[in-house]
């Protein structure tokens, strides 16, 4: 497909001092990373405290994430820097905890969940178009708008106009650029009652946000025990129990799964349709063909099924910019790969990122080709696609934000044409998620 190359940040030098890595890794991991990973099976990175293994190899993947994942938990040094926001959410637990959570919060997004929230999320798409202005924009804060729209009317059947609504958007944008990529907990084995020196902007944005939803949380269990409760996913996880224990989350431990519904629903939706319509901006030709696509469009869930090109175009965003570039399990055991010994308590990578453009495993990785999950990309994706992991650990809402960015894509494309700017080319970098380093910059005209 024809069109600008899509950006690509650059590697580091194959070689560098351990000060100069974590430095670098510090301020962005994806520059970090020396080219060969986009070619190697597996990597050895070694520190004074810690080994981690970057793993590309298929087979080792389906060991870690499908095969025998508890032997794999997901690493704490990971969650650090996220603790105060996330407290003790479905994402950074492991064993049993983890099980009780999955068992409560899987129910509210099965495959029947998603026509229930189809008209939640069509309202937040007309109201993106509404909201959004002609001229030069910054596509990622209107990505952000929508996406947490999507949440708040999901969530707890309010809009993002609302005004704690509003209140928690403004504060996860500050907690946002605030929050670092690692934690001194994720570079060095500190005892728990060491200090973590968090930032005073991250803890602070951190209560905010938390004191926000807990008075949502705390109302929504007061219209729950008076009968007054909308049938939206806020109520369904709070009224579902465990079914092994009996036991249904306290209004506590919901502040923690709603700050992780938060953080993975919208941030890693927002990245994601941000990418995908810098994507079309720069691919004309694509961007008509979902216009063309989007035109019969109807309030009703199953047109969903005619939208085949434009949920291609949001898989491919999701392929070349996967919102979460690298997921870190740790080994409780000795290990064996490609034949070499790792230790108990190493770090194992799966990078999403380099997986997703290894040169072994995709037909010309680095280019955007949407029609490519029509043909070969299905076979490759098989062996190097895995946007929200995979296994017992794959993320429960999947489906959800396929469905959400399929349809906002849909409706935006369909009131709008979106054009670079030149000289105005993005870079990505991550830090909660992968982002543009500077945002991205778009030229936006109506139909």
């Amino acid at each position: 497909m024809t069109g600008l190359p899509p950006p690509k940040p650059e590697p580091r030098a194959d070689r560098v001092s351990l000060f100069t890595h974590l430095r670098m890794f510090r301020r962005d991991i994806l520059s970090a990373q020396p080219a060969r990973l986009y070619r190697a099976w597996m990597a050895e990175f070694r520190t004074p405290f810690f080994r981690s293994y970057l793993c590309n190899d298929p087979a080792l993947i389906r060991r870690v994430l499908d095969e025998r994942p508890a032997d794999f938990p997901k690493s704490a040094r990971v969650t650090e820097g996220l603790a105060p926001l996330l407290g003790r959410s479905v994402f950074v637990t492991n064993g049993e905890e983890w099980l009780h959570q999955r068992r409560i919060i899987d129910p509210a997004f099965e495959g029947g969940r998603m026509k229930d929230a189809f008209p939640a999320i069509w309202a937040a798409g007309e109201a993106a178009v509404a909201r959004l202005t002609e001229g030069e924009v910054e596509i990622e804060l209107a990505a952000s708008h929508a996406a947490a729209d999507v949440i708040f009317r999901t969530l707890f059947s309010i809009p993002i106009e609302d005004k704690v609504a509003q209140a928690v958007f403004h504060e996860f944008r500050t907690y946002q650029r605030s929050a670092p990529i690692l934690n001194l907990g994720a570079l060095l084995p500190l005892p728990r009652w060491v200090p973590r020196l968090h930032r005073r902007a991250t803890l602070r944005s951190a209560r905010a946000i938390r004191g926000l939803i807990t008075g949502l949380t705390t109302a929504r269990a007061g219209a729950i025990a008076a009968g007054l409760a909308p049938a939206d996913l806020a109520t369904k996880i709070m009224t579902t129990p465990d079914p092994v224990t009996g036991a249904a989350f306290a209004t506590a431990e919901m502040v923690d799964q709603v700050a992780i519904f938060f953080l993975a629903g919208h941030e890693t939706s927002a990245s994601a349709l941000s990418w995908a319509l810098y994507l079309l901006a720069t691919h004309p030709e694509a961007q008509d063909r979902i216009a063309a696509e989007a035109s019969g469009l109807t309030p009703v869930f199953g047109t969903v099924a005619t939208l085949r090109f434009t949920r291609d175009v949001f898989r491919e965003a999701l392929r070349l910019y996967p919102p979460v570039p690298m997921m870190v399990r740790e080994t409780t055991l000795p290990e064996d790969f490609r034949g070499r010994l790792v230790p108990k308590g190493s770090q194992v990578v799966i990078s999403p990122w380099h997986l997703h453009r290894h040169e072994r495993i995709w037909p010309n990785p680095d280019s955007f080709d949407p029609d490519r999950w029509t043909g070969d990309g299905r076979d490759a994706a098989r062996e190097g696609y895995l946007p929200f992991s995979r296994g017992p650990r794959v993320c429960p809402g999947a489906g959800f934000a396929m469905l959400e960015g399929t349809l906002l894509l849909a409706h935006l494309v369909r009131a709008f044409r979106f054009t670079a700017l030149p000289g105005k080319v993005p870079v990505p970098v991550a830090h909660l998620t992968v982002r543009a380093k500077d945002g991205i910059w778009l030229q936006v005209a109506r139909r």
